[in-house]
């Protein structure tokens, strides 16, 4: 059982974490399975060790869950694999798509339209048949809204419910969000359906302009997203928190006082709510 707070793994600290364990207070790790499953023999076997001894997540990046093109279904099944080799449970994706006539090494957004909302829920059933477990989807960070006749949150909500899918709730692609798109923030946390949450990913940005930001998870996490965090705490319950750093890698002190300042959220979230 996933909880706690945990932090995406990078190549650069396996031999770390091997060598040393993994930090007490991290209590699970999340890879991308597209980044293990094709590597050279004496990592796959690191990587082996590492799942058979702390817990894990896989957050993935090339389903494409929203793209015209029929899904990969071979690709489904190389995750489900995956997934039942590793023994993990919980797998997500972005709302989002990633591929066309080739592949893209983006997340593009998906239209804000009731098709679409069909359109996804339909593939999303068929990924959570293959890999026979919820496929937890994420609200993503874009940066354009093309063709939308709906709001980001009745687009979220209408694929969660007709897909009966779950949520993984990135907290800092709201705060990125409301800064390009003009919304607040907080009313986004009181709309979404966060009753579906499984788990939830901090991060840091890149603040371009006063009005455009950048989801790069390639800084520390800043005191307004932390203050969002604990605000889904309140609003949508205390649920296992990923830190998402992906470059600009520090120390691993650095990353575990980040991981510590979501204990400490949660606990402070967890005694308002027992003396409420």
């Amino acid at each position: 059982m996933i909880t706690g707070a945990g932090l995406g793994l990078r190549r650069e600290m396996v031999d770390e974490f091997i060598l040393d364990g993994v930090p007490s207070s991290v209590n699970f790790l999340e890879v991308a399975p597209e980044n293990w499953m094709k590597v050279p023999p004496k990592l796959a076997h690191k990587f082996r060790a590492l799942t058979e001894q702390y817990p894990f997540v896989c957050h993935g990046l090339s389903l494409s869950i929203g793209a015209p093109a029929p899904l990969d279904l071979g690709f489904v099944k190389q995750i489900k694999l995956f997934l039942d080799t590793h023994g993990i449970e919980l797998y997500s994706e972005h709302l989002s798509y990633c591929s066309g006539n080739a592949h893209m090494y983006d997340l593009m957004p998906i239209p804000f339209t009731e098709e679409a909302v069909s359109h996804v829920a339909e593939r999303i059933r068929t990924v959570q048949e293959i890999i026979e477990r919820p496929l937890i989807i994420e609200n993503v960070s874009y940066y354009a809204e093309p063709g939308a006749t709906m709001d980001e949150v009745s687009f979220i909500n209408a694929v969660l419910a007709e897909s009966d899918c779950r949520l993984l709730l990135d907290v800092n692609n709201i705060y990125v969000n409301s800064i390009n798109h003009g919304y607040d923030a907080d009313a986004f946390l009181e709309g979404i359906d966060g009753g579906r949450t499984a788990y939830y990913h901090v991060a840091g940005h890149y603040r371009q302009a006063e009005d455009f930001a950048v989801d790069t998870h390639g800084a520390p996490v800043i005191d307004p997203v932390w203050r969002l965090l604990a605000k889904a705490y309140e609003r949508h319950g205390i649920h296992p928190t990923l830190l998402e750093r992906d470059f600009n890698l520090p120390q691993t002190r650095e990353l575990v006082a980040e991981i510590d300042r979501i204990h400490q959220i949660a606990s402070q979230a967890k005694g308002v709510k027992e003396s409420a």
